[in-house]
């Protein structure tokens, strides 16, 4: 029992981390209807510039870690949006009326070209960092010696996911950006036509979207101390696995997705072989497709005629 609980802490945390990454992938898809394939490497961006950020302020003598990790987040998500501006502006928006596969295509070679550029500046080697949020609270101390634990950086991630997940749904649902953002997803055309500034939204969907990613790519940072040029690529591939299993286009499934898939690696790789923990989560993916082909909380798409 004990080893369960601790196996389902360690799911919640990773898909924490999924989540957010996904929540960007079904943002952009749910306006524009396009896969931003290159938001991968923008999670990986962000937690470059996380480490960065870190390194400048240890040169500087700032050592408050609250203050540090405050600062760093700031940083990371300034940068990494300006990041998801550019992309947006220079990858997407000039093939948006054009065929659907030209946006696929550029995705994937504004994917390879920042792994590339990322490889070039900073090196190929892994950056490591110091555990900077030491210590936990122990839920339960079993009788074979295992200890259930909930590190101090593990409640930071959960909780931070929570609240951003919150903050994002109250934006959709609360604010003028929120109104525009579902019209523009409704139709773009006539939300043009009624005064909303169609590619005004756009860049800002891209922007949240990478901010979320630039605090994932920080959390990822500090949770595991270590990062590359590959990172994006893999957690890209699972975060975008994770909204097609939530229900892409769906703000809710995406984070449902990303605690799925996480849950499913942990647990496989705690109870079976670790080699095969990929295996299991797009096993599971296609399974539910095949039930459920818009996902767990996905609507089907209407097509316009």
């Amino acid at each position: 029992m004990e080893y369960f609980l601790q196996q389902l802490i360690n799911g919640i945390t990773l898909g924490s981390i999924y989540g957010l990454i996904a929540i960007g992938y079904t943002m952009v898809y749910g306006i524009i209807g396009m896969i931003n394939f290159a938001h991968g490497e923008v999670f990986m961006i962000g937690a470059f510039i996380a480490l960065t950020a870190f390194l400048a302020l240890a040169a500087l003598g700032v050592t408050f870690l609250p203050l540090v990790l405050l600062i760093i987040l700031a940083v990371a998500m300034l940068f990494t949006a300006v990041w998801g501006w550019t992309i947006e502006r220079v990858a997407y928006r000039p093939l948006r009326g054009s065929f659907r596969l030209a946006p696929l295509i550029t995705a994937i070679g504004m994917s390879i070209f920042l792994q590339n550029f990322v490889q070039v500046t900073q090196g190929a080697r892994v950056k490591p960092l110091p555990p900077q949020i030491q210590g936990g609270i122990t839920l339960m101390d079993g009788p074979g010696g295992i200890v259930v634990q909930l590190s101090y950086m593990q409640l930071i991630i959960i909780a931070l996911t929570i609240a951003l997940m919150i903050g994002f749904s109250l934006i959709i649902s609360k604010t003028s950006l929120g109104r525009q953002q579902r019209a523009c997803e409704q139709d773009r055309k006539m939300a043009s036509l009624l005064g909303v500034n169609v590619d005004r939204t756009i860049s800002l969907t891209f922007v949240m979207g990478a901010g979320l990613a630039a605090v994932a790519g920080t959390m990822y940072l500090l949770y595991y101390g270590v990062i590359d040029f590959y990172i994006g690529f893999i957690a890209g591939v699972k975060a975008f696995t994770a909204a097609v299993l939530g229900g892409i286009g769906s703000l809710p499934g995406a984070m449902l997705g990303g605690l799925a898939i996480g849950l499913i690696e942990t647990f496989w790789s705690g109870y079976f072989s670790v080699e095969y923990k990929d295996v299991a989560a797009f096993s599971i993916l296609a399974i539910v497709l095949i039930f459920m082909p818009s996902g767990l909380l996905g609507r089907p798409e209407v097509e316009k005629v």
